[in-house]
């Protein structure tokens, strides 16, 4: 149900084509989060017309809003929010970390706390794939366990060796399933065990593999330096995806280390605080000197928002807090990451990838904005 060819490279950097249920996805692909079976303020048609061929659904909290049940009253989690494209499912493996407060792991499984009532859950890999199974997702992750950077080396020791252990269980209760399955790398930032992990993992032959565990608090340059590890062992022939990764200078920097996939909440959470990306850099939008500015949020932008509403609207729904504001600057906000990817595969294409890289880093390298 899944294919990966590569069409051309530049130094490390990658333009290929996923070919997943008779799509065909063009990579690098960027990919919106939409945790609760949406992407926050963009109907499904929106998606379309900016070009999203693929987006990301959150397992765990689909598994407790609206219930497995809802869901597969529907047939499954295309039909249920009315998406005829792509879907991604996390595992719950992020949930480890970003709810840890009040978790409990051990080989078996997690329990965690409930984000909606605070009751427990426990997830196991046989629960979280038999969630997928149910979703219908197109491309499924493994369980894994994410843990915080900068802890104590036997805690990531332990937490490679559940990882493995995880997706040996993961992988075979997903048997005859026609969804492609993904395996997630972790490591922390210690090399020998971001090697060993990519080692143990690649060995289950899974149909991609992610680079989990990092862009979690540590410092950026430890972030490269471990993907410049763990792609190193991962298979050329099959795609390679960094969970949560959705800035500009990140995603550029990561291609350029031969990374084909990415997800992150990072291009809408930035629409509902007030700031646009651009190509000149993120401008923050709810500023009062844009009260009388005519002009696109994003003269090089060719999307519906550009092209018919000014800065200066924009602001004052801001100001008046209207939601149309956050909607607007939410549809240009994705526009602007499909024609980033877009405009990064065309200069791979053309063995012109540096020149690209260079162009971005100038404007989006440690927070550089254009106001």
């Amino acid at each position: 149900m899944i294919g990966f060819e590569i069409i051309e490279t530049d130094g490390e950097a990658r333009a290929g084509v996923l070919k997943l249920n008779g799509l065909e996805i063009e990579t690098p692909v960027f990919m919106p989060v939409g945790t609760n079976a949406n992407v926050k303020l963009m109907r499904p048609s929106d998606l379309e017309n900016v070009g999203v061929n693929i987006i990301l659904g959150n397992a765990f909290h689909l598994m407790l809003k609206p219930g497995l049940d809802v869901i597969e009253n529907h047939g499954g989690l295309h039909p249920f929010m009315g998406w005829k494209k792509a879907i991604l499912t996390d595992s719950g493996g992020f949930q480890i970390f970003s709810l840890a407060e009040g978790s409990k792991v051990s080989d078996e499984g997690v329990e965690l706390r409930s984000p909606i009532d605070g009751s427990k859950v426990f997830i196991t890999p046989e629960i979280s794939m038999k969630v997928q199974k149910v979703l219908k997702s197109d491309i499924a992750m493994v369980l894994d366990q994410c843990i915080p950077p900068n802890v104590d080396r036997k805690i990531v020791e332990e937490a490679v060796e559940r990882t493995y252990l995880w997706a040996l269980r993961s992988k075979k209760a997903m048997e005859g399933s026609t969804q492609a399955v993904f395996g997630i790398v972790q490591g922390g930032t210690y090399r020998d065990l971001r090697v060993k992990s990519a080692r143990q993992i690649t060995s289950l032959e899974f149909d991609g593999y992610a680079i989990g565990g990092l862009s979690v608090g540590e410092e950026r340059e430890k972030t490269l330096n471990m993907t410049e590890v763990t792609v190193e062992f991962l298979p050329k022939d099959k795609p390679r995806y960094f969970m949560g990764a959705g800035s500009p200078d990140l995603i550029v920097e990561l291609v350029g280390r031969g990374v084909d996939m990415f997800d992150s909440v990072f291009p809408t959470r930035l629409a509902r605080h007030g700031a646009a990306l651009t190509w000149k850099g993120r401008i923050n939008v709810r500023a009062s000197k844009y009260r009388f500015d005519k002009n696109p949020l994003d003269e090089e932008c060719d999307c519906y928002v550009c092209k018919n509403f000014t800065r200066s609207y924009i602001q004052h729904l801001l100001d008046r807090e209207e939601v149309l504001g956050q909607m607007l600057l939410t549809y240009h906000n994705i526009r602007f990451m499909m024609s980033f990817v877009s405009k990064m595969r065309k200069f791979i294409l053309e063995k012109r990838f540096p020149e690209f890289k260079e162009k971005i880093l100038s404007v989006y390298e440690k927070g550089v904005r254009c106001e």
